[in-house]
């Protein structure tokens, strides 16, 4: 094949010599606009992992990369004058010139054809003069390839909130440096980290409303310098910060991150007889945030999977080869960079985390891509983990008013006792609220008993009744309990009476009115589809129809709708109150009645209660206070709302902040952060852990205690996120319909054996103890090498 290169960074390079590599009778030129062994950066940051997959594609120039590395297991926070420190985290750092040096080299040794100082400003005369076969456009972030086929390509471009400046130090720091500090105009951050043996990286980050305020918009290059040093002046041990972009004036030091992805990545020329790929790769075709260190990674990765494709697929021919190329990393990239944008949101909202103590700090800092979770911190620093568990727990134990236990190891996070009004929960665990369509005439029975008792049986500290309805032209579907006849109270008062006789998990009571989503039959005989017959009539905040042409259609509330739902609202609180509940939910989400005043979707009315957010809440609230008025002062009332609606128009995030503000100011104790089910037109992103950020800009914004919920399923997920401080609770939801006794069977996969059982079932916890431990056993005799291994051995020998 004939092959070009335009742009020699590395995955240009790369590229070409793992493709000579393949096939010597490979014709590849790369060229590149600048001077042969010029570069611009300071250093590039790898994982342990990223040099696995280098030694795998060509151990010769990973074994010369890995003696030109700084290698650092730590990673060093410094907030509030504290600095918090964990290992085991495996980085190497390479200045960005050696590398280049170092592949240019290689290619060079191979064969392949270096042209610098050469400009393609059109690719298709390139393509033609070398007669390709194949066209790499690896041009850069400012790709003119991306640019000219961007029809093709379909680039979806961001320009991110922080400014950011990219700066070097002779300081040499011993551990990958997060460091924090806060001037007069908000917050500032530098990741800091040494690349060779005497040069440091320093790149500066705040949110360009604080640069702006900080007047940096304004500054030459010398005075910005100047700024940072000054700010920074205390991790630098009087070592100046250093610039190696001179030719640029003032603020144009100072970039925005650019997320760049693109829908496809092989756009198609026809040069003369030949037709020829014009083949994405690296920053021109995507970018990942410089805090997850993926850029040049991920640019080294797309040349190596493209030379696989190659040796896979090339008897099936070169369009086998590029789909899939395209398919197996446009799978990857959306892996990185789904993490790397957490990460990136992190550091530009780092003010929203600034009330907490160094260690949360630094843990909520670790975990924030969410690729780090809590036992890969174990397995990387058992120590710092420890240690920071028993911090968690030492506080939250203080928070509850109680001693902690004796154990055999630290507690994790998830089982640490919570506290609210005069109610404390053993452990953060919830069952969520489940609707089971199982009720006879409203009334709670056997089933429910059984359902709900199994769950608290099961180790969790809450269990929720699902939506339990004010009337009986509130329910959802004939099948829905309620709480509105003296029989209703009753039967209720008989499961509460279990929880609290043979368990020692609390219960909650959710209440609700399911407005326009009502009447309709039970899940397994068709979801939201209207009865066959007896339905009853429906109302919401105004007219609507929840399926278009399908559905019955609910009217707008009138005044007297309004007084009269608002007094079932109080009736049942009260009847929660007599049957005994522990908790009381209010749910303003997912379409149903009071969700419908909230929502811009369904709200369309022109009194007091239309208009504005404010406006939108008004009624909600006026409920909220109601029933807060009648529930005892010492039991706490959770909200659920729906905090996106996931259609352009509906509540965003931001929406959701302002509401959950509105309630805390109402006295809700705390916000369960569900999101959608308003709109059929909702196009939500899913995901594991996807409705946690709600939870976390809620919580750590609001200043409001927060039970996340959605796609969480392991005990490492509720773990990373109460340690974290994204929630104070995890609900779990269909993990518990496949297995009551999630909590226990959770703890003990992760080895903690100090959970308390039901006595009744303590043969069942040893047992289980036992075959997990035995499996682990068995797992680590049967592994292999890990990543770091294999890098000790290549520099060994």
């Amino acid at each position: 094949m004939k092959i070009v290169c335009v742009g020699g960074g590395p995955s240009g390079l790369y590229f070409g010599l793992l493709m000579k590599k393949q096939d010597p009778l490979h014709e590849i030129t790369v060229i590149e606009r600048n001077r042969p062994y010029d570069t611009f950066g300071w250093g590039v940051v790898f994982s342990d992992q990223t040099l696995g997959n280098l030694v795998n594609a060509d151990e010769q120039t990973a074994r010369t990369i890995l003696q030109s590395f700084n290698h650092w297991d730590d990673i060093d926070v410094q907030f509030k004058g504290r600095t918090v420190t964990s290992g085991g985290h495996g980085f190497c750092g390479i200045g960005r010139k050696r590398l280049l040096n170092i592949l240019q080299e290689r290619c060079e040794e191979l064969g392949v054809k270096l042209l610098f100082e050469t400009d393609v400003t059109d690719d298709q005369v390139v393509a033609a003069q070398y007669d390709a076969d194949l066209v790499i456009a690896c041009d850069g972030l400012n790709s003119r390839i991306r640019t000219r086929y961007a029809d093709t390509y379909q680039p979806d471009i961001d320009n991110r909130h922080c400014r950011f400046v990219w700066l070097g130090t002779k300081k040499k720091f011993d551990a990958f440096t997060f460091a924090f500090e806060q001037t007069e105009h908000g917050w500032f951050q530098a990741h800091a980290y040494q690349y060779d043996g005497d040069t440091s990286t320093f790149i500066i980050e705040t949110p360009e409303e604080v640069w702006r305020k900080a007047g940096l918009e304004d500054m030459s290059q010398p005075e910005a310098v100047a700024f940072c040093e000054k700010l920074f002046a205390k991790y630098l041990d009087g070592n100046p910060l250093l610039s190696n972009s001179s030719h640029l004036r003032g603020s144009a030091m100072w970039i925005k991150f650019p997320r760049i992805v693109c829908q496809q990545w092989v756009h198609w020329n026809q040069i003369g007889a030949k037709r020829v790929p014009v083949v994405l790769m690296g920053d021109a075709v995507h970018t990942a945030h410089f805090s997850i260190g993926s850029g040049t990674k991920l640019a080294l990765e797309d040349a190596i999977e493209l030379a696989r494709c190659f040796e896979l697929h090339a008897g099936e021919g070169i369009d086998a080869v590029m789909a899939a190329y395209q398919e197996v990393r446009a799978i990857e990239v959306i892996k990185i960079q789904s993490a790397a944008r957490n990460s990136m949101e992190w550091f530009e909202n780092v003010e929203r985390y600034t009330g907490m103590e160094a260690e949360q700090f630094a843990y909520s800092m670790l975990t924030r891509s969410q690729r780090l979770s809590h036992e890969n911190l174990r397995v990387r620093d058992a120590g710092y983990v420890e240690r920071y568990e028993n911090w968690i727990a030492g506080r939250a134990f203080e928070q509850a008013g109680m001693a902690p236990p004796q154990t055999k190891r630290s507690i994790p996070p998830m089982l640490t006792p919570f506290k609210l009004r005069g109610t404390v929960l053993k452990n953060r665990i919830v069952v969520s609220p489940m609707a089971q369509y199982s009720a006879v005439d409203g009334i709670a029975g056997d089933y429910h008993l059984v359902h709900l008792g199994s769950r608290a049986l099961g180790g969790a500290g809450l269990v929720f009744a699902e939506m339990t309805c004010t009337s009986a032209d509130a329910r959802i579907t004939p099948g829905c309990p309620g709480l509105y006849t003296p029989e209703h109270t009753a039967a209720w008062k008989r499961i509460v009476d279990f929880f609290h006789q043979s368990t020692d998990a609390k219960i909650a009571i959710q209440i609700g009115h399911a407005g326009a989503k009502g009447s309709t039959r039970r899940a397994w005989d068709g979801t939201d589809l209207p009865l066959e017959e007896g339905n009853w009539p429906l109302v919401s905040a105004s007219q609507q129809q929840y399926l278009k042409g399908v559905s019955q259609m609910a009217r707008a509330a009138t005044t007297e709708d309004l007084a009269r739902i608002k007094a079932d609202f109080v009736r049942a609180t009260e009847a929660a109150t007599e049957a005994g509940f522990d908790w009381l939910e209010l749910h303003c989400a997912h379409g149903y009645f009071l969700s419908s005043f909230i929502s811009p979707l369904t709200n369309q009315r022109t009194d007091e209660y239309g208009g504005s957010l404010e406006n939108r809440c008004r009624y909600p609230l006026e409920v909220f206070a109601a029933i807060r008025a009648v529930w005892p002062q010492d039991k706490p009332i959770s909200v659920r709302l729906s905090a996106h609606d996931w259609v352009e128009g509906g509540i965003t995030p931001d929406d959701a902040v302002a509401i959950s503000r509105l309630f805390k100011a109402a006295g809700a104790d705390m916000i369960d952060c569900s999101s959608g089910q308003v709109s059929k037109q909702e196009k939500p992103v899913y995901g594991r852990m996807y409705q946690t950020p709600f939870s976390d800009r809620i919580r750590n914004e609001v200043g409001i205690p927060t039970i996340a919920v959605g796609a969480i399923f392991e005990a490492d997920h509720a773990n990373s996120i109460i340690a974290s401080g994204r929630a104070d609770l995890c609900a779990v939801a269909r993990p518990h319909l496949a297995n009551p006794a999630w909590t226990l069977n959770e703890t003990a996969k992760i080895g903690y054996t100090d959970m308390p059982w039901p006595k009744q079932y303590y043969a069942g916890k040893s047992q289980l103890e036992r075959n997990l431990e035995r499996d682990r056993q068995i797992a680590a005799a049967s592994s292999g090498l890990t990543p770091q291994q294999v890098a000790a051995k290549l520099l060994e020998g």
